[in-house]
């Protein structure tokens, strides 16, 4: 439609523009009195480099895996030195879970330092759905996400995940023998892959309806520049925008209608993750908090109007916490305007704007502090609660705000493919070596699929 071809172009080129980073290495600034900060903790390594991800990830190495947790545990020493005590905690990647004793220590040593944490979310890979190996993170980690991406083999193959993440019979079961284990499980599921249709989206629904998981998070495929032709050339297609409002409206309208339709049954609890229970916690954790404090290679720190980033180079990042600095290496300065824009798209993003609470912070209600952007969501339908209260979003302003945050997210990604670009010559190889595993593993796809 053309008021999200407009939305898009439009904040994409501003996502691109606010994202570049210039060079200013130093450190965190402390934590400002009575802020709420999470602690985003980044584990960046893989079996399988996926050929639409653009966070920071290498290949998985044990040697060089064990090292970086050495160094990731000095950098979280650092932050708590710094003042921040945050209560919650998000380790991603990579594959965090990819060696469990290294992660079970790490988060002992988090809770060490910050007692003032109360709930940790982990991300993991279907091949690590055991009750044994999860035996003890269990009783540490509140809530659980398993990348499954699709219940398509085919697919799965086109991802070069089948062969070492299992099939989507094998992660089902897998799903199905440990979603117990944990308050919240989420499956991580992606749509809009080229050639990927609505019928395929809604079996992959009624699969993941039988896993027994509580929580399920569908994101838009975020491809970058770089990722870009990756995929096209894995998946022979290119990203279709209209494919992806239709995909989206009706996994919206899936998990949400009521059981005695034929939905899932499910809660929205942001603009694509759907919960089984109301108060669950969420897997987009800006939504919850604003501003986060980010260890590991390749994070980025939200502070006010400040987004620092970390070396994106793993031998960077373990040489600068090795000599006792923090692996801060890149600064954006949003500024407050798009600081306010930032907070209106998160906040949207979560299904409800406090407009109380904007102008108890900023001194006026959203209309007339950012006139421009709220009107053009209210002229395009955007809202079904619209007062001095709340914002509250249609059918159509759910899409909207997820194309808008789709774009926001992609301009990260822009960056981060520019920062991979400048990384010394052995990391870059890394990339070069999974792309071409990754092309070989779609062209094997192609073939078993003609034979």
């Amino acid at each position: 439609m053309l008021s999200e071809r407009l939305l898009s172009a439009t904040v994409g080129a501003g996502a691109r523009k606010l994202f570049r980073s210039t060079n200013a290495p130093g450190t965190l600034p402390a934590p400002n009195p009575g802020h709420a900060y999470l602690l985003y903790v980044h584990i960046p390594f893989c079996d399988v480099l996926c050929p639409y991800c653009s966070f920071t990830r290498f290949p998985f190495r044990e040697d060089a895996a064990r090292r970086y947790f050495q160094a990731l545990h000095r950098e979280l020493a650092m932050i708590r030195d710094l003042g921040y005590q945050p209560p919650a905690a998000y380790i991603g990647g990579g594959t965090p879970t990819i060696l469990m004793d290294e992660l079970e220590r790490t988060i002992d040593y988090m809770r060490e330092l910050f007692p003032s944490i109360r709930e940790v979310s982990c991300e993991t890979n279907p091949p690590h759905l055991d009750r044994t190996r999860l035996e003890r993170l269990s009783a540490m980690v509140q809530r659980l996400s398993v990348g499954v991406q699709s219940f398509d083999n085919t697919l799965l193959k086109r991802m070069d995940r089948y062969g070492k993440y299992g099939s989507a019979e094998q992660i089902v079961e897998r799903i199905q023998n440990t979603h117990d284990m944990f308050g919240t499980f989420n499956v991580d599921m992606i749509f809009n892959f080229p050639g990927q249709t609505e019928e395929m989206v809604l079996r992959d629904i009624e699969t993941f309806r039988t896993t027994g998981a509580n929580q399920i998070t569908y994101y838009p495929l975020m491809t970058s520049p770089g990722s870009e032709r990756l995929m096209e050339t894995c998946f022979h297609g290119k990203v279709d925008p209209a494919r992806e409002q239709r995909l989206y409206h009706a996994i919206f309208d899936a998990m949400t209608a009521a059981a005695a339709a034929g939905g899932a049954g499910f809660h929205a609890s942001d603009v694509y993750t759907f919960a089984r229970d109301k108060q669950a916690m969420i897997d987009e954790y800006v939504v919850d908090y604003g501003e986060y404090v980010a260890a590991g290679c390749g994070g980025y720190s939200f502070l006010g109007d400040q987004v620092f980033a970390n070396d994106s180079s793993l031998a960077g990042y373990c040489r600068r916490v090795g000599e006792h600095a923090t692996s801060v290496t890149a600064r954006i300065d949003m500024g407050p305007a798009n600081e306010k824009r930032y907070r209106m798209g998160r906040e949207l993003f979560g299904l409800r704007l406090d407009n109380r609470a904007w102008k108890r912070d900023f001194g006026r209600y959203i209309q007339y502090d950012l006139p421009m952007e709220y009107g053009y969501l209210a002229a395009n339908g955007a809202f079904a609660t619209n007062n001095a209260d709340e914002l509250t979003l249609t059918r159509k302003g759910r899409y909207l705000v997820l194309a808008m945050m789709r774009q926001v997210f992609i301009g990260m990604n822009t960056e981060r493919d520019r920062l991979r670009a400048m990384l010394p010559p052995c990391e870059r190889k890394m990339f070069a070596d999974s792309a071409a595993q990754q092309i070989a593993a779609a062209r094997a796809a192609d073939e078993a699929g003609r034979a």
